[in-house]
């Protein structure tokens, strides 16, 4: 029997509200018997558990093998695994749970302002028996970034809950804590500092190469959530033009549409006739259907009026499928050689 695939993902609140509203929007609905159970299914997919963890363990659990793909914040990854091989980044951005980790200091310190102003801070405060101290649940990725903007002389602090307070309590100087909208960092009299971005995160999903390379068979189940996710996330990026354009002929048509290239559709248009419902002698009518990019929306939509199209309608795909699936090729080439 080939073993199961198993998938982590949140058992926290809003986080694992996202997350389940993101699989079923890329057809792969969970099934859960009840709320205090753990293990559930995707619908129509066998072979695959779905094991709900805490967030901040899914990457431990994927480093260890103990399961094979999970879905989890980009800040914990960096955080816990950046050099670890046997974690692996699949997919960086899956489109939701977007935040950024910074460095936000008190309301008051009207004079620090930039990352060389808290550097300079730090030497005063050593200068007078004082360490800058910094609260944090990143340690190693707010260490690095001190270091690399030139604070030398600080000490981490170890938080839990709610880090906003701690300059308030007398707990620290200064934190660096997630952020999704800076409200609650205005609301407890704290700014961010001018470059003070240490991590833009999101979702994303990652897999155990130590997992997944005992046993090949999972890698084919695998590819099936990878080629669902891959496809609904690049289909955000585009959208379907279908309208009416008259002409003498398909082809003369075709070159009226693809006079302007970038927003011919992928490959070019797709033309069939439209047989109407009052005939006008002398007058023939196509169908022309266009895939174009989603930024490049009204630009084509300006091309297909000039170039004499009415009854112009507009539709997003619910999946974009390349040639390959390219994140599944990837894992397998990460799987196969050694780091």
């Amino acid at each position: 029997m080939a073993p199961t695939l198993r998938l982590a993902i949140s058992s926290k609140g809003a986080y694992e509200e996202a997350t389940l509203r993101f699989l079923e929007s890329a057809g792969l609905p969970v099934w859960r018997p009840n709320p205090r159970q753990y293990v559930g299914r995707i619908s129509g997919l066998e072979g695959v558990d779905v094991l709900f963890q805490r967030t901040e363990d899914i990457v431990h659990k994927v480093a260890d093998g103990s399961v094979d793909l999970g879905i989890t914040g980009y800040d914990l990854v960096a955080e816990h695994a950046s050099d670890n091989p046997d974690v692996l980044v699949v997919l960086d951005d899956l489109g939701f749970r977007r935040c950024e980790l910074v460095l936000a200091v008190p309301e008051g310190w009207l004079d620090i302002t930039t990352m060389a102003d808290l550097a300079d801070l730090s030497v005063d405060f050593k200068r007078s028996g004082r360490t800058l101290r910094v609260a944090t649940k990143f340690p190693n990725l707010t260490r690095d970034f001190l270091y690399r903007n030139g604070v030398h002389y600080f000490s981490l602090v170890d938080a839990h809950g709610a880090l906003e307070v701690a300059p308030a309590l007398g707990h620290a100087d200064i934190i660096a804590d997630l952020t999704e909208t800076g409200v609650t960092l205005r609301e407890n009299r704290l700014r961010i500092l001018e470059g003070g971005v240490i991590l833009r995160a999101q979702a994303c999903l990652i897999a155990s190469r130590r997992g997944l390379r005992q046993a090949s068979e999972k890698l084919e189940r695998a590819r099936s959530i990878l080629e669902l996710i891959e496809a609904r996330l690049r289909a955000r990026h585009y959208r379907v033009i279908t309208a009416n354009v008259r002409g003498e002929s398909e082809a003369a048509v075709a070159e009226r549409i693809t006079a302007n290239v970038a927003i011919a559709g992928q490959q070019g248009p797709t033309l069939s006739r439209v047989y109407p419902k009052f005939p006008d002698a002398g007058c023939t009518w196509y169908e022309v259907r266009i895939i174009v990019p989603r930024d490049l929306l009204l630009h084509a939509i300006d091309h297909l009026r000039q170039v004499g199209s009415s009854d112009i309608t507009v539709n997003s795909p619910d999946y974009v499928f390349a040639q390959r699936c390219e994140s599944y090729d990837r894992l397998c080439e990460a799987v196969e050689h050694e780091p």
